[in-house]
């Protein structure tokens, strides 16, 4: 099952525990896809570089089994974002944000890549995510994220996209935000309405919540003692949800639940170093254990 994922590639500068690094490998697009690639291994990326991205960022891609033959290479620079974390890891400052190239981005769905089955849309103008539904045929699945910037400034566009959209992504923030509830689970079912089959509201440290027709599925965060970098985990849950489901096929309530375990999991795994290291070290092995560290962790003895 082929997935096809849109979004951003960055040279991210982050300031995070005391350390710094600069001009790292990141992005929207990078995050998810090497976190889908943990689970499956037909994953292409559609994207925008400036003529500065190293060469050697997207052999790293390549390695991992990532298609990057939908990524641009236009004039001027890549798109750059630099921040730095709160003590608590929790709260950050964004110190700048350089659009670059990425400013005029238009996704272009190859004739190969329009086939894809499985589409995940990273946060992006929701204009452009519709865009790129007109352009593939005939998807099993399209998983949409979205932010606050576009919630506050995009509202009839992003109300169409979930229209559209099987799943919806997005954080407790941003679920109040669209829809004006404080409480997660009635803002999860006021999406619903909305139009998506299920929505995965991210907690970060404290998990996420699954809504969908009659079902709420809840799943705490595993248990990190050292957390380095949180850049990029929120699209890791996405990239591992993603390639859950493509790498069976499932489409039943207990595949759902299956792959927001996979994805809390491949989070896990992003959020323990800078930039990729951490998804990079999550072998096949590692990521197995790490779930079933997670099942046993959550397994609720029979009632007394």
């Amino acid at each position: 099952m082929s997935i096809l994922i849109v979004g951003s590639v960055a040279l991210d500068t982050v300031e995070a525990g005391g350390r710094t690094v600069v001009d790292a490998l990141g992005g929207a697009a990078v995050y998810s896809s090497l976190a889908a690639t943990r689970l499956h291994s037909d994953v292409s990326i559609v994207a925008v570089v400036g003529r500065d991205f190293p060469d050697e960022h997207l052999a790293t891609l390549r390695s991992e089994r990532v298609d990057t033959s939908g990524v641009e290479v236009a004039d001027g620079l890549t798109f750059r974002w630099s921040g730095r974390y709160h003590e608590d890891m929790i709260g950050r400052d964004t110190l700048d944000t350089q659009l670059n190239a990425f400013a005029d981005f238009q996704p272009k769905v190859s004739e190969d890549l329009a086939d894809a089955e499985y589409v995940f849309l990273a946060n992006i103008d929701p204009s452009l995510q519709l865009n790129v539904l007109s352009q593939v045929r005939a998807p099993k699945l399209v998983v949409a994220d979205t932010m606050n910037f576009w919630i506050q400034g995009k509202r009839p566009e992003v109300l169409r996209l979930l229209e559209r959209a099987d799943v919806i992504s997005l954080n407790d923030e941003e679920a109040w935000l669209l829809t004006g509830e404080r409480n997660i689970h009635r803002a999860g079912r006021a999406i619903l309405g909305m139009g998506p089959r299920r929505v995965l509201i991210k907690k970060g440290e404290h998990g996420a919540v699954m809504h969908g027709a009659g079902e709420v599925f809840s799943l705490p965060a595993v248990p990190i003692e050292t957390v380095a970098d949180p850049t990029g985990a929120g699209d890791a849950f996405a990239g591992g949800f993603v390639g859950c489901l493509a790498a069976t096929g499932a489409d039943e309530p207990a595949a759902f639940r299956r792959a927001v375990a996979y994805g809390t999991v491949l989070a896990s795994f992003c959020v323990e170093d800078f930039s990729v290291a951490g998804l990079l070290r999550a072998t096949p092995q590692a990521v197995r254990e790490r779930y079933d560290h997670l099942a046993r962790m959550t397994k609720v003895p029979e009632a007394c």
